[in-house]
């Protein structure tokens, strides 16, 4: 690979989480753009989306570790649904539940509502990720992480435009050489599904856009899944120790 070659892994959030949301990966993964996507093992769509995953061995699958759900309400987010019980051990038994329901070890770590960014839990995630070879979202020298295609503030308000076709174009212009993963949250179906419901029908729209996959190529961006880093172990990106 080229050190001056441009490289994107488009990574679905959530898979799993209801079977809307796995319809909205399958089709941005069958006519988008989506390489890649982490499941989270707790939900009710888990067993779908793992069998997807089997018929479709392209779609490389993570671990989205789930610790609950968290809305903002009157000036601050409020649980409204917490997993007891030490983290130390729910991660363990999501990821031996990841194993069960896929047969593999993960291509790659994140965490639902980026609870890995909270010291104690980060710690823990980049240790298994360590041990697995594995790349942890935004702690991983190979790839530059980009949230910036999401439809909501950090206090849950909306931001249609940040997840329109303009809006990914736009993201796609600012890619460098190296690695870079995008997040996105697909679903069909969702729109009243909280906290992010309406947006994701939005993103399938954003992300199936044959515009997105004509600057793709216009830019010569190689669409890779986290199962080709792994096949590339010495991919990096400029500017990171």
């Amino acid at each position: 690979m080229s050190n001056n070659q441009t490289i994107l892994i488009v990574n679905a959030d959530d898979f799993g989480r209801s079977r809307g949301v796995n319809r909205g990966v399958a089709m941005t993964h069958e006519c988008g753009i989506v390489t890649s996507a982490s499941l989270m093992v707790r939900r009710s769509g888990a067993d779908e989306a793992a069998a997807y995953g089997a018929l479709h061995p392209r779609l490389s699958i993570g671990l989205h570790l789930d610790l609950g759900e968290w809305i903002y309400r009157e000036g601050s987010w409020e649980a409204v649904e917490e997993v007891p019980g030490p983290v130390v051990d729910e991660i363990h038994r999501q990821l031996a539940q990841f194993r069960k329901l896929v047969g593999r070890e993960p291509t790659h770590i994140d965490s639902h509502q980026h609870v890995h960014r909270d010291q104690a839990v980060g710690s823990v995630l980049a240790d298994v990720a360590r041990g697995l070879r594995i790349p942890l979202r935004a702690c991983d020298s190979r790839v530059r992480y980009c949230g910036d295609f999401y439809g909501q503030t950090a206090t849950g308000q909306g931001l249609p435009d940040s997840i329109s076709v303009s809006a990914l174009l736009d993201v796609l212009a600012t890619l460098t050489p190296g690695v870079t993963e995008i997040s996105c949250h697909p679903g069909l179906e969702t729109d009243q599904d909280l906290p992010y419901g309406i947006e994701r029908s939005a993103e399938v729209q954003a992300l199936c856009d044959p515009r997105v996959r004509a600057a793709i190529n216009a830019r010569d961006i190689w669409l890779w899944s986290f199962a080709d880093l792994a096949l590339n172990p010495s991919a990096a990106f400029d500017g990171v120790s």
